[in-house]
């Protein structure tokens, strides 16, 4: 262990509440140069307001009660800035912003490299407020040394890069003001570091999506510009919350790669995440974190191989495992058909007869307008068919088409060409007075709960809405693990886990025939992963329901689907059982795909 003076994050005994109720309990925290430190646990454990409190955004004010938030601890230290308001150096003396580990060269106006409201009038020099008899709070001190810390000492990857990003503002300006605030770099070299910095988060086409704003990227091309932003400064502490929550396999081996990195050139890492598989991959200590409390703390191969929690074990028990949670066939379920210019597949045998395919997909082309008039195509050739109670999994990487092909077969999406039956009958194209009646037989959970929720209406008003009944409401929160209690609140009062929930409860609610669900469980903790994963099979089970899984999580596909298709660049690539392709894949691109999902070590 580092020295005290040498650590990048020194936490002793830290207190976080909200309105008396304790988020935070007495956690000590350190975290060294070149250091990678873990916060595990599930949502509402206490580790995002542990990492928020460090930054001095938990809310309120820090060592005192505002707002109904209260910050308290014995010391709290990060990147060399006392975040305490009443932190004070050993001669009694409250330290300025100056001599708060500013770094040569940076501007110190740091708010994460985003501007939040109205701009700050330029702070008055430290000899023209001696000058003109000018005294400084304690208060206005220590935001100056947080603005100075946020985003030029420390980055921070937001678990929800929605939220976390301007939707009326090109990334590319927003990773360019991260520069303009913390470099000296003139507007051309902050065009062509935006580019690098794009790059190097593993966003492809970089140029083109730095003109872009976040509602034209998909869920995981946001987080990598999220991701830009946060290193733009090179910081010395990089605080990441979920940072590859919504990220693809490849591409979460990547990012993984790049926090290493950061490690490697003697920065410090503190990762926050409920998923054990991925922690295991980076982080050189664990701490499991439940009710605002850490139950255990050690050398990662240690907590994973040998944990000494009961909590610590269960977390380990519901990481998807490398093979089903249920028994596969013995037999392939000749249940799901997939063709396609590029499929490579085995044989799954023929359909059963006298019966049409509950959803049959032919042919299907879609390509999107770009700017310049370019043409991006986005599903080409693909074809599918899924037969009553069978399982698909459909995966690949951000822009591999796996979201916008099953937009089409929503219907939501219209195909330049092609083909969409339900039943036997036509559902696309087709104009959507057609569809109406017969939509209760599909229903569709989203990758972004956050926005496809009424933020106006409670969680009781939506699932009564979509029930057509309130005395369901309470049957269909318990179906997803949720209390009653949580009828009474709005989308905003969630945490991310609970919104996902009430987008699957909400699709359940008129008991359809065909599930589609796009990152269904990208949210959520792997606890709660593995009661929805069981969720899934028993309603299967006792349902009759067929399920479209689009997913980047390969664990989660492999748990409870019976058949893959592994789509890139709009194609498919390969398809068949899924245990079969997870098992012994022939295309070069599904088995980087396999070598690429996280694992368990130890």
């Amino acid at each position: 262990m580092s020295r005290d003076s040498d650590l990048l994050v020194d936490v002793r005994d830290l207190h976080v509440s909200f309105r008396g109720v304790p988020a935070v309990r007495g956690v000590s925290l350190q975290v060294s140069p070149g250091e990678v430190v873990a916060l595990v646990g599930e949502s509402g454990s206490g580790k995002s307001v542990t990492a928020r409190a460090l930054l001095g955004l938990a809310g309120g004010t820090v060592s005192g009660t505002s707002s109904g938030v209260d910050v308290r601890a014995a010391r709290l230290r990060v990147a060399g800035v006392n975040v305490l308001a009443d932190a004070t150096r050993a001669d009694g003396t409250v330290p300025d912003a100056a001599s708060a580990g500013r770094r040569p060269g940076s501007h110190g106006n740091g708010d994460l490299g985003r501007s939040t409201g109205p701009a700050r009038e330029r702070e008055p020099s430290r000899l023209r407020r001696v000058l003109h008899g000018v005294t400084e709070t304690r208060g206005a001190q220590l935001e100056r040394r947080l603005r100075d810390l946020r985003g030029n000492r420390v980055g921070l990857v937001a678990q929800d890069p929605f939220a976390g990003l301007d939707p009326l503002r090109p990334v590319g300006r927003e990773i360019a003001d991260a520069l303009r605030l913390h470099t000296g770099l003139d507007a051309g070299a902050r065009r062509q570091r935006v580019v690098e910095l794009l790059t190097r988060a593993g966003v492809p086409e970089p140029e083109l999506r730095a003109g872009q704003r976040p509602g034209e990227l998909s869920g995981g091309l946001r987080q990598r510009a999220l991701i830009a932003a946060a290193i733009a400064a090179e910081p010395d502490l990089l605080i990441a919350d979920e940072p590859t929550t919504a990220l693809d396999a490849t591409v979460q081996a990547g990012i993984l790669k790049l926090l290493a990195s950061f490690a490697d050139e003697g920065r410090g890492v503190l990762l926050i995440s409920h998923d054990l598989a991925v922690v295991a991959q980076l982080a050189n200590r664990i701490l499991v974190m439940r009710e605002g409390q850490v139950v255990e703390e050690g050398p990662a191969t240690r907590v994973v191989s040998a944990p000494g929690h009961s909590y610590t074990r269960m977390l380990l028990d519901a990481v998807p495992a490398e093979r089903p949670r249920r028994a596969a066939p013995e037999q392939p379920a000749p249940g799901v058909t997939v063709t396609g210019p590029d499929a490579v597949a085995p044989d799954s045998g023929e359909p059963a007869a006298g019966e049409p395919p509950l959803l049959r997909a032919r042919d299907i082309h879609v390509s999107f307008r770009l700017p310049g008039g370019r043409r991006l195509q986005a599903v080409e050739g693909v074809s599918a068919e899924l037969r009553r109670g069978s399982s698909l999994g459909i995966v690949g990487e951000s822009g591999s088409g796996k979201s916008t092909f099953a937009r089409v077969l929503l219907g939501l999406q219209r195909p330049d060409s092609g083909t969409v039956e339900l039943a036997g009958e036509a559902w696309v194209p087709g104009p959507e007075s057609r569809r109406r009646s017969r939509r209760r037989r599909i229903a569709a959970v989203p990758q972004d709960p956050f926005g496809a929720l009424d933020p106006r209406w409670t969680v009781g008003k939506t699932l009564a809405d979509a029930a057509g009944a309130r005395s369901e409401v309470p049957a269909l929160l318990r179906r997803v693990r949720l209390t009653e209690e949580v009828a009474a609140r709005r989308p905003r009062n969630l945490s991310p886990g609970q919104r996902q929930r009430v987008a699957i409860a909400r699709a359940l609610a008129q008991r359809p025939e065909l599930l589609i669900a796009d990152e269904p469980l990208s949210s959520l903790d792997v606890s709660i992963q593995a009661q929805v994963l069981d969720l899934l099979d028993e309603l299967r089970a006792e349902l009759g329901l067929s399920l479209i899984l689009v997913s980047h999580d390969l664990g989660v596909v492999r748990a409870v689907t019976d058949d893959v298709m592994v789509m890139r660049d709009g194609r498919i690539v390969e398809h068949g059982p899924t245990e079969e392709i997870f098992s012994h894949p022939e295309e070069p691109y599904t088995k980087a795909l396999v070598a690429a999902a996280p694992r368990l070590r130890g």
